[in-house]
């Protein structure tokens, strides 16, 4: 079934860094957790058309919805990753270079599928650094202080493996496999084991069995 949102395009072989997509994430306390994922785009791709078309529709229906309060230049999400971050004016990450860079994000979980349309149900197979088809959603936001294009995440379809982000994590097999295994301990406080009483360790008195109460006579009646 085709869309016919303007705003929501599906973009190609991009790859996922900061990837939330099993367990939603705040980053910063008090903020609503949501699913989300930083977009690489690579330049060579020629889809930046596309990502603008979807900006150009987002910005139309927002000033529709909102009217003049909304700016005719709003902020929008998307980065060069040869250049610096916004947030802080420091170079993007060497994985940034030659890519356009945005986050996606929903309170809603995306569909994480595989190439056969099948979803993806081993949340090591999501990680920073796989390559993905995604498909998004570009929409405007006009809070009092904070007005722009922001980026839905509703889609995302992993298309092959690449190297992680981040660094590789070790496994417990690698970590502890040299490791020799700790002597067993003691229950603590355990009572100390004793030698069972021997039953009949000293016979009864000659003539009166082995009957402890019958080792002596009864006393007579006066």
């Amino acid at each position: 079934m085709a869309n016919n949102n303007p705003a929501h395009i599906v973009l190609t072989d991009v790859r996922l860094s900061y990837t939330h997509l099993t367990e939603p994430y705040a980053s910063q306390p008090g903020q609503d957790p949501k699913y989300s994922a930083t977009i690489l785009v690579p330049k060579s791709s020629n889809q930046k058309a596309k990502i603008d078309a979807a900006v150009a529709a987002a910005a139309q229906r927002a000033r529709e919805r909102f009217g003049q309060s909304f700016p005719p230049q709003p902020k929008v999400s998307v980065h060069d990753g040869d250049g610096v971050r916004p947030s802080d004016g420091r170079p993007f990450g060497e994985e940034c270079r030659g890519c356009w860079v945005f986050t996606a994000s929903n309170k809603n979980r995306p569909n994480v599928v595989d190439l056969a349309l099948q979803p993806i149900l081993d949340a090591t197979e999501i990680y920073s650094g796989m390559y993905a088809n995604v498909g998004v959603t570009f929409f405007g936001y006009n809070a009092p202080q904070n007005k722009g294009i922001g980026v839905a995440l509703d889609n995302v379809q992993k298309t092959r493996d690449g190297e992680p982000l981040g660094g590789v994590r070790a496994s417990a097999a690698d970590d502890f496999a040299d490791v020799a295994a700790a002597p067993a301990y003691p229950e603590p406080y355990a009572a100390p084991a004793y030698p069972a009483y021997p039953q009949n360790a000293y016979p009864a008195p000659q003539g009166y069995g082995n009957d402890p109460y019958a080792a002596y006579p009864a006393y007579p009646q006066p």
